[in-house]
């Protein structure tokens, strides 16, 4: 994926400890996967209780069933570095974001509306958002109250390791993912899921509200490459089949057999690999945003 000559986004927080200087983690250039519904996969894949893992579970179903943000009380934050990333992944991220500023400000704006652009959280071990505390064992995830995403770079090493899914483009997969999902929110998505959700019959009508979420910020990540691609020509051979086999890997049916050698659909929350893969070909195939509806 070609980035290192593009500009790097303004909106980066880099509350990372002094030093950093993560190498890419495969590719040519060296999830959960994370997201606002964070209710287990990363607990699953990483062998984790996702009972613990807080964040995306309390803050959309509420341990109950249905949404409960909450602000958490204000504590004192990591130190947040005023200078731009310095280190090799911090810059890819910072590229990355960029290109999706780019990119969804000019969707937005052919459709009379206005992209308010996201900020991005580099953080190290944990760090506090608006919907909660945020752990590495999460994952990248998406907080829609204070509209910024979460990200611990070492996922990326871990994507590489235990997901077998390295490469550069899986890792702007991963990022453009969560930027989708505040595309989502934007549009009114979210709001709208969560009042769903609390309305919801069972756990497993609120699980399907939430893979339909995830399916379509893999299809928004996908409409974002075809255009980032168009404008800024990012692709080099192999990069698709990277990010193909990232949405592989985070599969709710995979992570679920790898963990416990059997899946659970009723269980799922961001959708099987077929779909992932599915929605995000879909996306980057067509790059239309209104390809992307999985609610109908």
């Amino acid at each position: 994926m070609r980035w290192e000559d593009f500009r790097s986004s303004d909106n980066v927080e880099d509350r990372r400890g002094a030093g950093g200087g993560f190498q890419m983690p495969g590719g040519r250039g060296g999830l959960g996967i994370g997201t606002i519904i964070i209710v287990g996969i990363i607990g699953w894949a990483l062998g984790i209780n996702p009972a613990i893992l807080i964040g995306g579970l309390d803050a959309i179903t509420g341990g109950g069933g249905g949404p409960s943000y909450q602000q958490s009380a204000p504590q004192q934050q990591q130190q947040t570095r005023s200078a731009p990333p310095s280190d090799e992944l911090g810059r890819f991220a910072s590229a990355v974001l960029a290109q999706t500023e780019d990119v969804w400000t000019e969707l937005f704006r052919a459709d009379g509306k206005t992209y308010q652009e996201p900020k991005l959280v580099l953080f190290s071990g944990a760090t506090r958002s608006a919907c909660g505390g945020a752990q590495s064992a999460m994952g990248p995830f998406y907080c829609p109250l204070d509209q910024k995403v979460y990200l611990d770079l070492t996922f990326f090493q871990e994507m590489k390791n235990r997901f077998r899914a390295p490469g550069d483009f899986a890792a702007a997969y991963v990022i453009s993912h969560e930027v989708g999902h505040h595309v989502e929110n934007l549009i009114g998505i979210l709001p709208k899921v969560q009042q769903a959700q609390a309305r919801a019959g069972s756990r497993a009508e609120a699980n399907d509200l939430s893979v339909r979420v995830e399916l379509m910020a893999d299809c928004l990540a996908g409409v974002w490459a075809y255009h980032a691609n168009a404008r800024f020509r990012i692709l080099e051979p192999g990069d698709v089949e990277e990010a193909l086999g990232a949405a592989t890997a985070i599969g709710d049916d995979t992570l679920q057999k790898r963990s416990q050698g059997y899946a659970v659909p009723d269980s799922f929350t961001h959708g099987t690999s077929q779909q992932r893969v599915s929605w995000f070909t879909r996306g980057l195939k067509s790059g239309s945003m209104q390809q992307c509806n999985t609610f109908q």
